[in-house]
């Protein structure tokens, strides 16, 4: 293992985690609605930041599997991350200049935004398997979350000092505060992206003629993704699996403080649980990429998923601040560690020919799969009168998950990987 271009690779997680935690879970979303929606009323702000998720979603949703499939048959999956990820950091940077009525604005730089952090990340992904062997992919992965979890952390815990205690800095306001985050966020991420853009060489690959236009090979390319998943059985075992227990995963995620705030837990108690998730999952992240080493990948992703229901019933059951700081406690224990190996198992069982166009189905995949946790934790909450309730439900993705997880042999999958083999260069699309 070459420990240089795995932290190379692993920093860039550190860099764009920034995104994550300062613009799309914690401060963007208050500012949207506090400044940038200023001029319309709560409910109606709340939806119009609905709307702009769900946008950047379906065009991350459309262009990311096509993309991957383009970086496999250019090879230019460095190239891709770099646009991406650019795209994304001028976005967060042009954030700073959202002033109060401009939600369209702010709109579209979010939208903006999220498309360049989550299509760099397919090409990130995409890169696991050629920088890490086989028997060191899930501890490297894990390692990329933990990277993750730490840069993003800090800069989070920084960005609310500046807002919250901005005369210590000089400032004049907690707005300008906030406006200094955006452009904090884009620095780091550039930042911290060089070791990357410097150090990971993308493999050569045998130039194959192209007669058609890079589109249409992403969309014939993406078309064989779907034909071909039949022969991938253990491969598609898990994807099935994943979508159900990520999906409850990631409404978790993005429910979690709205729940909270709807049973009575404050706002700064809410932040301050946000910041304990990240760095309680720093420690953990390593651990379960040590602890998939000693009993295996999918024992270890299987004890995270049945400490999810864990947390679900801690969840329902929860009345207190308190219980909410021991809810997020829990959610650091597995969330870095779930994701990661979730990611190696995967990666495992890809065609080596093809790590962006299956990778970029894994990511995308997920985000379609993902609409239906909210939609049954609101379908549930409104039906019974009770958000308690709802997040109950989720109960049902994370025992669905485990069901097919405890049929799926990733040795055979591996093989299956391993012994694909078509007629033609599966780089060859011209025909």
């Amino acid at each position: 293992m070459n420990k240089k271009l795995v932290r190379s690779w692993a920093l860039y997680d550190w860099a764009n985690s920034a995104f994550a935690t300062t613009m799309m879970a914690a401060v963007l979303p208050i500012y949207y609605s506090q400044v940038a929606a200023s001029n319309v009323d709560g409910a109606t702000a709340t939806s119009y930041w609905g709307y702009t998720q769900s946008i950047a979603v379906l065009i991350v949703a459309i262009l990311a599997p096509i993309l991957g499939a383009i970086s496999d048959y250019s090879a230019a999956k460095k190239k891709f991350l770099r646009f991406f990820a650019y795209m994304g950091m001028i976005a967060s940077i042009m954030l700073a200049f959202v002033d109060s009525g401009e939600y369209l604005f702010a709109s579209l730089l979010t939208i903006i935004g999220t498309v360049g952090f989550s299509g760099a990340n397919v090409f990130y992904d995409a890169f696991l398997p050629e920088i890490a062997k086989d028997e060191d992919m899930d501890k490297v992965s894990s390692w990329g979350f933990a990277y993750g979890y730490i840069g993003g952390g800090l800069l989070l815990a920084f960005n609310l000092l500046l807002i919250q205690q901005y005369q210590w800095f000089g400032l004049p306001s907690t707005e300008m505060g906030t406006k200094i985050s955006f452009i904090s966020v884009g620095l780091w991420w550039f930042a911290f992206s060089i070791p990357l853009f410097k150090n990971v060489i993308e493999e050569p690959k045998h130039p194959v003629k192209k007669s058609r236009s890079y589109v249409k090979i992403g969309f014939k390319r993406v078309g064989t993704t779907f034909k071909e998943l039949n022969q991938f059985k253990q491969l598609l075992l898990f994807l099935v699996a994943f979508w159900l227990y990520n999906d409850g995963i990631s409404t978790i995620i993005k429910m979690a403080t709205s729940y909270g705030s709807s049973i009575g837990i404050g706002t700064s108690d809410l932040i301050t649980a946000l910041l304990i998730t990240q760095f309680v999952g720093i420690p953990f992240s390593f651990f379960f990429g040590w602890l998939a080493k000693k009993w295996t990948a999918k024992r270890a992703l299987l004890l995270a998923l049945y400490i999810y229901i864990g947390i679900v019933i801690l969840g329902f059951f929860m009345i207190s601040a308190l219980h909410f700081y021991i809810l997020a406690t829990c959610v650091g224990f597995v969330q870095g560690g779930a994701q990661a190996l979730s990611r190696s198992i995967f990666g495992r069982m890809v065609p080596a020919d093809r790590h962006a166009e299956f990778f970029g189905f894994y990511g995308i995949s997920s985000k379609f799969a993902a609409i239906f946790g909210p939609f049954l934790f609101a379908l549930v909450g409104q039906l019974t009168g009770s958000s308690r309730l709802g997040i109950f439900s989720l109960v049902i993705f994370f025992v669905a998950g485990i069901f097919l997880l405890h049929r799926l042999d990733i040795d055979k999958g591996t093989k299956e990987a391993q012994q694909a083999t078509r007629n033609e260069n599966p780089l060859d699309v011209h025909s």
